[in-house]
């Protein structure tokens, strides 16, 4: 990891975020850390930055379906010929451009969640029009959207998210691991951040030694940093600074060991962004035991889903990449043995309007798809409830197709949670709303 002169701390407190100060403590981290391979779970988000068009994820493929998809979509629509069908599911086909999913959610290692988004209470289309009950904060927002979908709460003024959170509720009995139990692999990232454990943010392929990019000095600046994790001033500013450069050292120099330990991985990953995070990603999982994690939360992103102009051509390349990466991780923990013991899903700041706009892109909207992968997901099937695509119809927030979501990112996210072996208990605490909503776990894993 290259870091110049005046970036040195910034990435030093970054690789040991935490908590809502910035400072949280790293305890022991949880009650699994040295169990068997057999109780190992791992969750991987990968947020598809900018608001991925579901509508072109997941498109209905019956005669009558189709030709009303078609005749709202416009320049949008995709042709009906190139749709990739679903064993199981034959009123609806994948976009073209997601052969590998395809074939995964046919063999039933894939599952389809519809209409999804920032909920915070049930609302019928009658209820929001008339301003009845509570919504997101900012909605159709790109940042608050994305940080809500990270914190599951109704405003972004809380810093922690869920997947730091259930990092928090998992601290427990055993000595402390030497690597935090969330990662992300995308920078800095809400979802990452807990009140009490901190997390490491790594640069994929480059999680060794921290190194100076100046023409000269580096080994003098360098030195007076390791000086600096001595320096024992009674300023408590500096003290918490000393902790996280300390931290992010230690992070490092503990990665570093046991990647270098470990056999190269047989798999392939396609030589793209997002195959480049989730190939760090599997190195972490094959490392875990050496790292005394039983428990491993992961947040990837692939960006460029803001599509208000050219959607056919920008989407399809991100959507190739998404199918061919999401694959090739697949393989990884099946060549790992983890495949049953990890589940990786999507997530996005919001969908796009169902109505093209004059630039032959959509706009923002609300409620989406999404995809969960893993050996432990009851694949071949969709769950939640598929929008009725009709301009200011039932699910339509207005007469631009911006569903109204049927199922909150709260159950979304306290499915995964229950299954990571958070205590029904806990839910509400680590995701706030998710008491308004009846229906706590979803079933698609």
């Amino acid at each position: 990891m290259e870091i110049p002169r005046r970036s040195f701390l910034k990435y030093a407190s970054l690789a040991a975020a935490g908590s809502a100060a910035g400072i949280g403590p790293f305890g022991a981290l949880n009650a699994f850390a040295q169990s068997g391979s057999s109780d190992y779970k791992a969750l991987v988000c990968i947020f598809l930055d900018g608001g991925n068009d579901g509508n072109n994820l997941l498109v209905p493929y019956t005669t009558s379906g189709y030709q009303n998809y078609a005749s709202l979509r416009g320049p949008l629509a995709l042709p009906q010929s190139s749709l990739l069908p679903l064993n199981g599911l034959p009123n609806f086909a994948l976009n073209p451009n997601l052969p590998e999913l395809q074939s995964l959610f046919n063999t039933g290692q894939v599952a389809l969640l519809a209409n999804v988004g920032t909920l915070v209470a049930p609302i019928t289309r009658a209820q929001y029009l008339a301003n009845q009950v509570a919504t997101p904060t900012n909605l159709l927002s790109h940042i608050d959207q994305q940080g809500l979908w990270q914190n599951c709460q109704q405003s972004t003024t809380t810093p922690a998210g869920w997947g730091g959170k259930i990092a928090d509720a998992l601290q427990g009995g055993n000595s402390a691991p030497s690597y935090p139990i969330v990662t992300s692999v995308a920078g800095a990232q809400i979802f990452c951040t807990g009140n009490s454990t901190n997390y490491s943010s790594i640069i994929p392929g480059s999680y060794g030694q921290v190194q100076c990019t100046e023409p000269t000095g580096c080994e003098a600046r360098l030195e007076a940093a390791q000086q600096m994790l001595t320096f024992n001033s009674g300023l408590t500013l500096i003290q918490a600074d000393n902790t996280l450069t300390s931290a992010a050292y230690n992070y490092s120099t503990a990665l570093t060991n046991a990647v270098r330990s470990a056999s190269p991985m047989a798999t392939e990953f396609p030589a793209t962004s997002l195959g480049a995070q989730l190939q760090q990603i599997a190195q972490v999982i094959q490392v875990r035991a050496a790292l005394g994690t039983g428990r491993q939360i992961f947040f990837a992103s692939l960006g460029g889903f803001d599509t208000h102009a050219n959607q056919i051509v920008i989407q399809s390349p991100l959507l190739v990449q998404l199918s061919q990466a999401m694959k090739a991780f697949y393989q990884a923990t099946q060549e790992l043995g983890v495949s049953n013991n990890v589940t990786s899903f999507t997530m996005s700041d919001f969908a796009r309007a169902f109505l093209p706009n004059s630039a032959s892109g959509s706009d923002h909207a609300w409620g989406s798809h999404h995809l969960i992968m893993g050996g432990a997901v009851k694949g071949g099937q969709l769950y939640g409830t598929y929008p009725t695509l009709a301009l200011g119809g039932p699910d339509d927030m207005g007469t631009t197709g911006r569903w109204i979501p049927s199922t909150s990112a709260a159950q979304y996210a306290a499915t995964l949670a229950s299954w990571f072996g958070v205590a029904d208990a806990n839910l509400n605490s680590i995701l706030p709303v998710l008491g308004n909503f009846q229906t706590r776990n979803l079933g698609f894993v």
